[in-house]
């Protein structure tokens, strides 16, 4: 279950993961990976399934919600992450939430960011993402932070799904000129 706006763990600040190898921790790792997938968003945090840990997933493809998003070969975990450096440029774009159904927003954020987060074995990384994949990492960093995407953006600005799929089939629509 993705618990949704109003739940009080949105809005902790999550803790850190201190034994990664417990089979507490890996057993969660597995349900929201799954729960990721089944969802069809391109990214969960614990704390949207009931875990105040400081743990997410990123996994950018093509999808209902997000049909020009780029493609990863894989889900993406991060425990632990910590953003090391972001870039000056901000780009503004759509976001959602599963946690915050039924609406969206248009919301600023760097365009590239380095983190440094440990994997599901423990070891150690450092790693950019830019463009459309920062955003699903920042918006996810939000939820280990207490907060959400609709922090970001003013209520009067937040549309329907509806109004935004309408949105994007414009978008997606070649002209005839």
């Amino acid at each position: 279950m993705i618990y949704q706006i109003g739940s009080p763990i949105l809005r902790a600040i999550a803790e850190p993961v201190t034994h990664i190898p417990a089979s507490e921790v890996q057993q969660f790792i597995d349900l929201m990976e799954q729960e990721l997938v089944d969802s069809g968003g391109v990214g969960i945090a614990a704390p949207q399934l009931g875990q105040s840990w400081r743990m997410l997933f990123i996994f950018s493809r093509p999808n209902r919600r997000y049909p020009l998003a780029p493609v990863m070969s894989a889900p993406l975990l991060l425990i632990n992450p910590q953003i090391v450096a972001v870039s000056g440029e901000t780009q503004t774009d759509w976001e959602g939430c599963l946690s915050v159904p039924d609406r969206r927003g248009l919301v600023p954020r760097h365009q590239r960011v380095t983190v440094r987060y440990y994997d599901r074995q423990g070891a150690e990384h450092l790693t950019e993402f830019t463009d459309f994949v920062s955003r699903i990492f920042q918006h996810e960093y939000d939820h280990l932070e207490g907060k959400l995407f609709v922090d970001h953006v003013a209520p009067a600005d937040l549309i329907s799904e509806v109004a935004y799929r309408a949105i994007m089939e414009h978008q997606c629509t070649p002209s005839l000129s």
